[in-house]
């Protein structure tokens, strides 16, 4: 369904700041045609959209928590209200099925609805009486917040920085990824709109603007969702004024299956292949790796296979049928064949799964046939990687200690899963190094954004979502009223 390509702009002050350069977004499924631009902002436009929201934070003229929560609903509504064309946005620009991309902004809305909820509670100040006086604790607003989001989901991996920095008084400079800059500018211009002029800005760009967004003195804190070797680059870019850091990192995330497993379950293996493969295995949160015991592993896979061939159904992200669209862009595309290729040669056996719906469309289109791979060694990369594409390698385990220590020894720690006995999972998963753990169902599936989210290990710095996400953007103030002046163990 092929369109006029759009134009979106940069948002500096309140104001559409046009560029003489942009970034061309071509469309996944045909990659020759342009879906639109977005603009290739400079480091000196960069520092302009710092300085308006330095300026806007200065200016405390937004400061009443009530006031921000009747601007963030009004946003709300409108995102609801240009949900349909919002989505199909998305799914052009990005390739994911437009139920797909039709969620992510339904996650985005919940999130939204949430902070707006709970944000009250959060920055209300505590009076604590006791016998040595009266203590005050406040949760005060921690300034200009640099927010700088991936293509995989930009919308709900922007709303979910967006929504706690404004709702607890700070404010924000977005960039999104140049694979993905499309929707997510129209939602944020759909929120800055609602709020007073450099409190919500946007720009887009390279590493010019990254490393601005990233070192300049007047960024408080910065809100990263990425790869960790960038991450790497971002705190050592950080560390010269010691700003706040929340990171959502990679990971390398399994998925084990113990012996009570019902490998009958339709319902258990139809939730495991969506969680491997859920807009085409780019997801963070993804079980990349599934670990099932060796007594039951021979009718896993042959369940597994019955299951993703019902449910894989590849091609045009706005047909109706189709489950998986194309993967996001060409690196992508090569990086995921290379892996899948390396077991290959290795021995594996690869597996293809689902219906092609369009072949048409397989050779020009940035598509992967989704894949199993059976038969890969415990260290291969295809497994010890984050693949972030549509294949996934099922491997056996012998015993608990050995599927444990294989899960712990990854540098990554963002989510996981266990599938079996609800009991038995659980005493698996208190051993498990994750930031979360999910019983019998994995990825979006489990999600709840009334609990936090994040990483352990390389896979993360703090929290999102839930109060603990809210908080995250507000520092804590202590102030302390003694009973007595005067210390009693000072001599006169």
């Amino acid at each position: 369904m092929a369109t006029e390509p759009i134009t979106v702009h940069a948002i500096i002050n309140g104001e559409k700041i046009k560029t003489e350069k942009t970034i061309q977004r071509e469309n996944p499924t045909h990659p020759e045609e342009i879906v639109g631009y977005a603009p290739n902002n400079t480091k000196e436009e960069t520092i302009q959209a710092i300085d308006a929201a330095f300026n806007a934070f200065k200016s405390g003229a937004w400061s009443d928590v009530n006031e921000r929560i009747d601007r963030m609903k009004r946003a709300i509504q409108k995102l609801k209200d240009a949900t349909d064309e919002i989505a199909e946005l998305l799914s052009r620009e990005h390739g994911k099925a437009l139920y797909d991309a039709k969620g992510e902004i339904a996650i985005s809305i919940m999130w939204m609805e949430f902070a707006c909820d709970h944000v009250k509670k959060v920055v209300t100040p505590e009076m604590k009486e006791h016998e040595n006086g009266k203590t005050i604790i406040t949760f005060d607003p921690i300034g200009v917040v640099s927010a700088i989001t991936p293509w995989n989901y930009p919308i709900s991996l922007s709303t979910i920085k967006i929504a706690p920095a404004l709702l607890t008084g700070n404010t924000m400079v977005l960039k999104p990824s140049p694979f993905a800059p499309l929707a997510v500018s129209r939602v944020t211009e759909l929120i800055a709109d609602e709020f007073p002029p450099g409190v919500l800005n946007l720009v887009n760009g390279g590493a010019e603007v990254g490393i601005e967004l990233t070192s300049n003195p007047k960024v408080a804190k910065i809100a990263f969702t990425g790869g960790t070797n960038t991450a790497k680059h971002i705190m050592k870019a950080a560390s010269e004024t010691i700003k706040k850091m929340t990171l959502e990192l990679g990971g390398n995330d399994a998925a084990i299956v113990l012996e009570d497993f019902d490998v009958n379950d339709e319902r258990a293996l139809r939730r495991m292949v969506i969680s491997n493969f859920l807009t085409a295995g780019q997801i963070c949160m993804i079980a990349k790796r599934v670990y099932v015991h060796r007594s039951i592993y021979d009718a896993f896979v042959e369940k597994y296979i019955e299951a993703a061939n019902k449910w894989i159904r590849v091609g045009d992200p706005f047909h109706p049928d189709v489950t998986i669209g194309p993967v996001n862009n060409k690196n992508q595309v090569e990086y995921v064949k290379s892996l899948i290729e390396d077991a290959k040669n290795k021995g594996a056996k690869v597996i293809p799964l689902g219906k092609v719906l369009h072949p048409e469309l397989m050779d020009n289109g940035y598509f992967l046939q989704p894949t199993l791979v059976l038969g890969a060694d415990y260290h291969d990369p295809i497994v010890v990687e984050e693949q972030f594409g549509p294949t996934v390698p099922i491997l056996p385990f012998d015993d608990e200690e050995q599927v444990i220590e294989l899960h712990n020894e990854s540098i990554y720690g963002l989510t996981s899963s266990v599938w079996g006995e609800e009991e038995h999972a659980i005493r698996v998963a208190r051993r498990i190094e994750a930031g979360t753990t999910m019983i019998n169902t994995a990825a979006v599936q489990g999600l709840d954004v009334r609990f936090p989210f994040g990483g352990v290990k390389q896979s993360g710095v703090g929290r999102e979502y839930g109060e603990e996400g809210l908080k995250s953007y507000t520092e804590t103030h202590v102030i302390n009223i003694p009973k007595s002046l005067e210390l009693p163990y000072i001599p006169e």
